[in-house]
């Protein structure tokens, strides 16, 4: 099932990855958006582009991207393509070859397909429900870390770790795990999936930054959900484990009064 879909996402994730590759090291106009999150002529070019191949192959199917927000298609609405053209785009403007194109395909607001781009790190992640995840069509597994000690932390930016309700909870875990680091964007979440680290954190993801990144965690055997436990949702936090460790750092994390 969805194999024509997987096959689709693979295509888009090509032509993206050329765009994206011709653009990246050079000179680049880079433009802040009103939320103050930068965005580049790859960032346009490439959901422009998916969001024209969609309608032509799947004309009832709705799109949600960063950049054009939700277009609904011919159908029902039950299905819908989630796209992040860029994730990582300041690493993107930077030179930082940490960043990807991630498209989902979603049915009834559940990611089914998933594929991870990252065409600079040489790196494609995908998943189908039900059927694993693979990186560069090699099966990848989430690690077997039983405890904390044992457990390597990835997190997006030290910033939303140095104050408010979680910072505590947060600052305690990475003195107790194993190692930390700051890894952030899809990357940590892809590390955690073939079972490099064990555990991510961000304090707040919109749904194109995790659609694509949820399946493919939890096809490698993994969880994904808020900091609280609760289930992922538009610009929330999100906790990525290996699963055996998600419900110690749930209740490890949790602010206290």
């Amino acid at each position: 099932m969805y194999e024509d879909e997987l096959a689709f996402a693979n295509g888009l994730a090509d032509r993206a990855a050329e765009i994206a590759l011709e653009v990246f090291g050079g000179a680049m106009e880079v433009r802040t958006k009103p939320d103050e999150s930068p965005v580049t002529e790859a960032d346009l070019r490439i959901e422009a582009m998916i969001r024209d191949e969609v309608r032509a192959r799947f004309p009832n199917d709705g799109v949600l991207g960063e950049e054009g927000g939700d277009q609904s298609g011919e159908g029902d609405g039950a299905r819908r393509w989630i796209i992040d053209p860029i994730d990582g785009t300041k690493n993107f403007a930077d030179g930082v070859q940490i960043w990807a194109t991630l498209i989902a395909l979603a049915v009834d607001e559940r990611p089914v397909v998933g594929v991870v781009s990252a065409p600079a790190l040489g790196e494609r992640y995908r998943a189908v429900l039900g059927q694993g995840a693979t990186l560069n069509g090699e099966e990848i597994r989430v690690s077997r870390a039983d405890r904390l000690g044992r457990a390597f932390v990835v997190f997006g930016g030290m910033a939303s770790w140095l104050d408010g309700p979680w910072a505590p909870g947060v600052q305690q875990l990475m003195r107790d795990c194993r190692r930390s680091r700051g890894f952030g964007d899809f990357w940590g979440h892809m590390l955690v999936a073939r079972g490099a680290a064990d555990v991510m954190l961000e304090a707040e993801l919109a749904t194109w930054d995790f659609a694509a990144t949820r399946i493919v965690v939890e096809e490698a055997g993994g969880r994904m959900t808020q900091l609280d436990g609760n289930p992922v949702e538009h610009g929330h936090s999100v906790l990525v484990t290996n699963g055996t460790l998600h419900d110690e750092i749930v209740a490890r994390i949790a602010p206290t009064d």
